[in-house]
C-alpha cells in the first residue's frame, strides 16, 4: 500500500485547494466528500437506499439526493443522521480504499472532512495533516462560497471538531489564514517530506 496522508479541516479551512496542488504536484487525492456526492448524484450506488430510508421528498427533480434538504433533516434529527451515514460510510470507505490500492502517485492524500471525528481514523492513515485557519476566516469563506447564513455555518462549525483537536491530532499543519500563494509554498514543502517519506518506506 502507498503513504496515506491523511488530510482534514473544518468546514471554509481550504481543504480542496490544498488537496488540489499537491494533485498538481503529483499526488493521488482520494476526496470522500467527491465519493459520497457520486454516490448520492443521479443514479448513484446510494440512491435506491436513500429513497427506502427518507422517501422521495429527500430525492429533486434530477434523481440526485436534495443535499440541502438532507442536511436540514440531519442537523434537527440524530436519528436520521445515523440512518444516512450507516448508509453512506461503509460505501464511501469500500469505495476510499478501493482508490486508494489503485494510486499511481508516490503517495496518496486521502480528503476525510471528518477524519479527527472517526473513531478508527488513525488506524486508516499514515499521518494526519490538518488545515487550519481561525473561525472568522472559515465563516467568511463558507458564506462567499455557498450564500450559507451565517447561524447555518456556526452550526457546522460546532458541530465538527474543535480547531484544538485537531491541531493535537495532527502530524503536520499548514496555516490557510493567508493567501493561496502562502498555501502552495506550504503545500510544496509537504509535498518534498512526503516523497522523502515515501522513498524511504515510511
Amino acid at each position: 500500500m502507498p503513504l496515506v496522508i491523511g488530510l482534514t479541516g473544518g468546514i471554509g479551512s481550504g481543504k480542496s485547494a490544498a488537496a488540489e496542488e499537491f494533485a498538481r504536484l503529483g499526488a493521488t487525492v482520494v476526496d470522500t466528500d467527491a465519493i459520497a456526492h457520486e454516490l448520492t448524484c443521479a443514479g448513484g450506488a446510494a440512491m435506491s437506499g436513500v429513497r427506502s430510508l427518507f422517501g422521495d421528498a429527500y430525492i429533486d427533480a434530477s434523481g440526485a439526493m436534495d443535499r440541502r434538504k438532507m442536511r436540514e433533516l440531519v442537523f434537527s434529527d440524530p436519528r436520521a443522521k445515523q440512518r444516512l451515514e450507516a448508509l453512506l460510510h461503509p460505501l464511501i470507505r469500500e469505495e476510499s480504499q478501493r482508490r486508494i490500492a489503485a494510486a499511481t502517485g508516490p503517495y496518496v492524500v486521502h480528503v476525510v472532512p471528518l477524519l479527527i471525528e472517526s473513531p478508527d481514523y488513525r488506524q486508516r492513515v499514515d499521518r494526519v495533516l490538518v488545515i487550519d485557519c481561525p473561525e472568522d476566516v472559515q465563516l467568511a469563506r463558507v458564506r462567499a462560497r455557498s450564500g450559507f447564513a451565517e447561524e447555518e455555518v456556526r452550526r457546522v462549525i460546532a458541530a465538527q471538531a474543535t480547531r484544538a483537536m485537531r491541531q493535537a491530532a495532527a502530524d503536520d499543519l499548514v496555516d490557510n489564514g493567508g493567501s493561496l500563494e502562502d498555501l502552495r509554498a506550504q503545500v510544496g514543502a509537504l509535498h518534498r517530506h512526503y516523497l522523502e517519506l515515501a522513498e524511504a518506506g515510511r
